[in-house]
């Protein structure tokens, strides 16, 4: 039985291993979830200093490869423009031709 299918049971009140309902454990759970979280609350500045540290940790991408990729979105995005400007363009004639009254 995977996680999903064990949560699924929780939700419905279906037993557990023990026999007791399942939703009661998860309920418990969460009540004790919800007071470890209100007492790690940590002040701005360690909280900076985490955010600080992560940042150190992220692997940050090369000048050249910034370039390559800005090269590459610079030239795809004038690519769909065109593409977008020329079907634009079809259907306004289009449609102008269509409703073009007779002389």
């Amino acid at each position: 039985m995977n996680r999903e299918t064990k949560r699924m049971m929780a939700r419905q009140g279906a037993p557990g291993a023990d026999g007791q309902p399942a939703v009661a454990d998860r309920r418990q759970q969460v009540g004790a979830t919800k007071r470890a979280v209100k007492k790690d609350k940590t002040s701005p500045a360690v909280f900076l200093k985490e955010v600080r540290g992560e940042l150190r940790r992220v692997a940050w991408p090369t000048r050249a490869e910034v370039i390559n990729y800005s090269t590459i979105v610079l030239f795809t995005l004038a690519i769909l423009i065109t593409l977008i400007f020329v079907l634009d363009y079809v259907f306004a004639k289009s449609v102008l031709f269509l409703f073009e009254t007779p002389k």
